[in-house]
């Protein structure tokens, strides 16, 4: 009888046990799993940029290369972990596959949370040893634990939905269903092979058995924020209910005023959101956000008459937004990664510390030009690195904010001034203040480098952004 399976693959996260069950899998002699082959940072394992006889540089030009040397050239059965994050072109290769064996490992959210910030804390991301365990106490952040459960609830609802169209099914298997060797043996005859484990892998420790009261600092406001979430937001991954939109935790709700602002990523964010404060005379970091679907729909019916905007910015514009706040500098905000992958790997000629005074106009603008270039590739689904927010299209941004509610009112930057003193007064506000224009990014103003072939590389990046909305040259 044939194999069911050529290869496989393990869907996990950081923090769900997923090094365990490569352990484990890794001692059953027909198995071999090869860490994280397709994270964007490197290949397979931390510091290794070669393994199979494929480089990293080859991965990145054709994934499909390092999948078939999974495939043809593992003794007995190989297969890699895969995380939300890493090379998203990998998926059509596999969810397609039928003679890809699909596992899918899931944490309760709070537990996968938790561990994940300790780690962070102090440095620890495998134990080994017992006695050089190293132990932290975190503090739970309601705003970043809502964020971590909607990126693991939209790949789990995806991944789900692709298997059913596909008529596939996977091995699902939880956190704690690691630690029973008969599930592991099930793993295996599920994978087609008659070897059996008689115990598990002893060599990895659980590295925070202690409860998570003990663990969160300030554990009473965790069970309030996690109070407000559905139960089933709380249990098996899998079972989440149907997918939310994934901008919804980032609208922003006037104080007083109904008003809904659904901001776009590297838009005009700061001075909308000091309008907005502005109406009602509040501090912005007052201003009510980070709400679940049923939040946002709880406040909807209380507020009957409540209008919805966003601001556009020119794409040129925002993606010199998103370069400047996001990838040139160091330091907190910033995306620390994929700057050191653009660096190393896409050969972008930024300064590997923070630019100094070397970093004139000319370098600004050979470094943005590069950023652009990336962004092309980017955006075709062509690299491994995500498509983040920042530099998405606005088109797609609309599309996820769909997902729940789409804007009733659409305006553009330049025209933000009068558009948005309009809407206050519409809402009863006659004596608002205009919106200030957005200043200038640096280190290097867009005016000092902006020029036809920046505005053409641009066009063929947001083809569909200067298509849907029409917009003309920048400047």
């Amino acid at each position: 009888m044939a194999e069911p399976f050529d290869y496989f693959v393990v869907f996990a996260e950081m923090r769900t046990g997923s090094n365990f069950l490569e352990s484990n899998l890794n001692a059953f002699e027909g198995f071999t799993c090869h860490g994280e082959a397709f994270n964007p940072h490197f290949i397979g394992y931390p510091n290794k940029t070669e393994f199979l006889g494929v480089t990293q540089a080859a991965r990145e030009a054709d994934p499909s290369v390092l999948v078939e040397a999974i495939r043809d050239r593992t003794e007995g059965m190989g297969g890699f972990r895969f995380f939300h994050d890493h090379d998203p072109r990998v998926l059509d290769i596999c969810l397609d596959d039928p003679r890809c064996a699909k596992i899918v490992l899931t944490r309760n959210p709070a537990e996968s949370y938790v561990s994940w910030k300790i780690a962070q804390a102090t440095g620890q991301w495998k134990l080994t040893n017992v006695k050089r365990r190293k132990d932290s106490q975190i503090e739970f952040d309601a705003k970043e634990f809502e964020e971590h459960v909607s990126r693991l609830q939209m790949f789990q609802v995806f991944l789900m939905n692709r298997l059913q169209v596909t008529g596939q099914t996977a091995f699902y298997v939880d956190y704690e269903d690691l630690q029973d060797v008969e599930v592991m043996n099930g793993l295996a005859r599920f994978l087609g092979s008659e070897e059996r484990l008689e115990k598990l892998d002893e060599s990895l420790k659980k590295q925070n058995p202690s409860a998570l009261s003990e663990k969160v600092s300030n554990y009473d406001a965790m069970e309030r924020s996690i109070s407000g979430l559905d139960m089933f937001n709380l249990s098996r991954t899998p079972n989440f209910e149907p997918r939310r939109g994934p901008a919804v935790p980032g609208f922003v709700t006037g104080a007083h005023a109904s008003l809904l602002y659904m901001p776009m990523r590297a838009g005009p964010e700061a001075e909308v959101l000091e309008w907005l404060a502005g109406l009602d005379g509040v501090p912005v970091d007052t201003l009510p956000t980070q709400m679940s679907q049923k939040g946002l729909r709880q406040w909807m019916r209380r507020n009957t008459g409540h209008r919805s905007f966003t601001v556009l910015r020119h794409p040129v514009a925002r993606a010199h937004a998103a370069f400047c706040t996001r990838i040139l500098p160091r330091g907190p905000g910033t995306f620390a990664e994929i700057r050191k992958t653009l660096r190393n790997f896409y050969k972008l000629p930024i300064p590997g510390d923070q630019p100094g005074e070397n970093y004139d106009v000319a370098a600004h603008r050979a470094a943005f030009v590069a950023f652009l270039e990336f962004l092309r590739a980017n955006l075709n689904g062509q690299t491994s690195i995500r498509v983040d927010a920042h530099w998405a299209t606005q088109a797609a941004a609309l599309q996820g904010m769909a997902q729940f509610t789409l804007p009733d009112l659409i305006i553009r930057e330049e025209e933000m001034g009068p558009a948005l003193d309009r809407l206050a007064r519409e809402m009863g506000y006659r004596k608002a203040e205009p919106p200030k224009a957005a200043a200038a990014d640096g280190p290097h103003a867009l005016k000092d480098i902006y020029d036809a072939e920046i505005e053409a590389l641009a066009a063929q990046v947001y083809q569909r952004d200067y298509l849907l909305f029409g917009f003309e040259a920048w400047g």
